[in-house]
């Protein structure tokens, strides 16, 4: 399928249902707007005021369309979200359990929910309206366009939104004739001393899904925390190019140690290690951030500049 396709609104006879499909609202009245996400459908007023999320990729979204955010976990953020860690931001819990009485205090108009924080969707729904925005890892490109253009409607940010959507159209179409021609690539991610592998159809299946690079092992299970393998498995995948993701790293548990795991007889036979064709991969953006529109845009640049290299 072409890149562009993903992107192209669809057209429809009906107003409404093309209002449902691609920007994602339902009927309303004048002063609500009827929102489907993924647990149901609810009603929101016009342009909430305040905001909540325990979503970072949403929180990444609202970042790049300009939307203030009241409050947000408490976590250490990525430098470009910096700002949400001030005293000024509510802090709102965790990324998977939240702190009720302040969401309550808050008094928000909308709260988000995503991967990390969805089960606790109904208690928070009780709150204030609460929308779900969970990724489909089987499809995260179309996801996150998805979620941006649904939460770009809310706040009437649709030129904002759009703006970034083609920039990312973009610099796909210049990076998938790349990927077709890199040969094949396996994506590890090492964490406790242990690797896990992800293929199609994962997590961080975009390196394959979208890009286009072949996967140097078929059948890999599709599951949130991969496959566990061991340096023969990764001998005798022999990729081309080796994705690595530094888990440890991305939740401050220490970084260098995906080196070090990988730093071996038998990994060191393979084609990706000889050639120096072993990307680390941002763990922040890669794993804390799914779902992210900047940081989308950051994993579409390091891969273009790690395999568009002569």
């Amino acid at each position: 399928m072409p890149v562009s396709s993903i992107f192209r609104p669809k057209r429809l006879a009906s107003l409404y249902i093309a209002a449902i499909l691609s920007l994602g609202f339902g009927a309303a009245s004048a002063q609500t707007l009827g929102v489907p996400h993924a647990q149901g459908i609810i009603q929101l007023p016009s342009k909430p005021e305040k905001v909540l999320t325990f979503d970072l990729g949403t929180l990444d979204i609202l970042d790049a369309l300009g939307v203030p955010v009241a409050g947000v976990p408490k976590f250490s953020l990525p430098s470009y979200l910096s700002k949400y860690e001030q005293g000024s931001v509510e802090k709102i819990g965790t990324l998977f359990e939240p702190d009720y009485e302040a969401v309550n205090a808050a008094r928000p108009d909308l709260i988000v929910v995503g991967d990390r924080s969805r089960t606790k969707y109904q208690e928070l729904s009780k709150i204030a309206p609460t929308i779900d925005l969970s990724v489909d890892q089987k499809d995260y490109l179309g996801s996150v366009i998805k979620n941006t253009r649904l939460l770009a409607g809310i706040f009437g940010k649709e030129a904002e939104a759009e703006a970034r959507i083609a920039r990312i159209e973009a610099a796909l179409s210049s990076l998938r004739p790349l990927g077709a021609r890199a040969g094949k690539g396996l994506i590890v991610l090492t964490t406790g001393g242990k690797m896990s592998v992800y293929g199609p159809g994962s997590r961080f299946g975009l390196i394959h899904d979208v890009v286009g690079i072949k996967p140097a092992a078929e059948g890999l299970a599709v599951a949130t925390h991969g496959q566990a393998i061991n340096a023969e498995f990764v001998l005798r995948s022999n990729p081309d190019w080796l994705f690595v993701l530094d888990r440890d790293a991305a939740v401050g548990q220490g970084a260098g140690s995906a080196q070090r795991i990988l730093d071996n007889d038998l990994v060191a036979q393979t084609t990706a290690w000889k050639k120096g064709q072993v990307v680390y991969l941002d763990p922040v953006n890669w794993y804390l951030m799914g779902g992210g529109l900047q940081a989308l845009q950051a994993n579409i640049d390091q891969i273009a500049q790690a395999i568009g290299k002569p």
